[in-house]
């Protein structure tokens, strides 16, 4: 029997090359997004089903986790790809911090908390969590970005952690710039930042599948990352000197 994969913020970008990706490899795959137009246009092209709507709040999760089981009959894989990205700095707004912990840490915890008894029972289950480069480096222009795909990656690390032993696969996916709308929406400041090195959605998803092949915690579609998150840890002021460096450049632009 195929599996049965859930990707929330499927309706483009990565999530959408990864739902592509998996109904490729002959999975079940339902496209959740909050706008369900686009949900249902990637679900349409690839056979899967569609669900619209909320998939951060404790309500919407567990009304995507119970479409899920009716539509797939079992969970297999959940791709936690949902995401947003406030830009700002210290004035960011108690409403921008509280949406991006909302959508890209608490999102995850509800949907680990509704799919864990039943994968534990099982004693297997696969959760995918999409954060960033972001997530193990920084994202200079953008605090609540950072500290909470920060918090993504500390989540899935807890989640291996703790449950790898009775079944379950956690991975992690930290990419830099993709050429997706979030990045588009950046303009000049995501351009400077990531624009000449960024890829295509498709590469995030290979890269993921290659990871998947080899059993890899860490999916990293820019293999350089490994370098920066390395000098990150063992020359920490010359790294955060680095940074500033990038960060001076910023403060120039318009």
């Amino acid at each position: 029997m195929s599996v049965g994969v859930v990707v929330t913020g499927g309706g483009g970008g990565i999530g959408a090359a990864i739902a592509r990706r998996f109904a490729a490899d002959g999975a079940r795959v339902l496209v959740a997004d909050l706008d369900g137009d686009r949900a249902a246009e990637v679900a349409a092209e690839i056979g899967g089903t569609a669900f619209g709507g909320d998939v951060a709040g404790e309500a919407g999760v567990a009304s995507l986790v119970t479409a899920a089981r009716d539509a797939l009959g079992e969970i297999d894989v959940f791709c936690a790809n949902a995401g947003v990205a406030p830009f700002g700095e210290h004035h960011t707004t108690e409403d921008d911090w509280a949406a991006a912990w909302n959508v890209n840490v608490m999102a995850h915890v509800r949907a680990a908390r509704a799919l864990l008894p039943a994968w534990l029972e099982r004693g297997e289950g696969h959760f995918i969590v999409t954060a960033s480069a972001a997530g193990l480096l920084t994202s200079l222009g953008s605090a609540p970005y950072s500290v909470t795909k920060h918090g993504a990656v500390a989540f899935a690390e807890w989640l291996s952690a703790t449950y790898r032993h009775r079944g379950i696969t956690v991975q992690a996916i930290c990419p830099q710039g993709v050429r997706t709308a979030m990045l588009e929406s950046t303009g000049e400041r995501g351009q400077l930042l990531m624009g000449a090195a960024a890829i295509e959605p498709d590469q995030v998803a290979d890269a993921l599948f290659t990871a998947i092949e080899e059993g890899r915690f860490l999916v990293l579609p820019h293999p350089e990352v490994a370098g920066y998150y390395a000098g990150r840890a063992t020359e920490p002021d010359r790294w955060l000197g680095a940074m500033n460096k990038l960060q001076r450049k910023l403060d120039h632009l318009p």
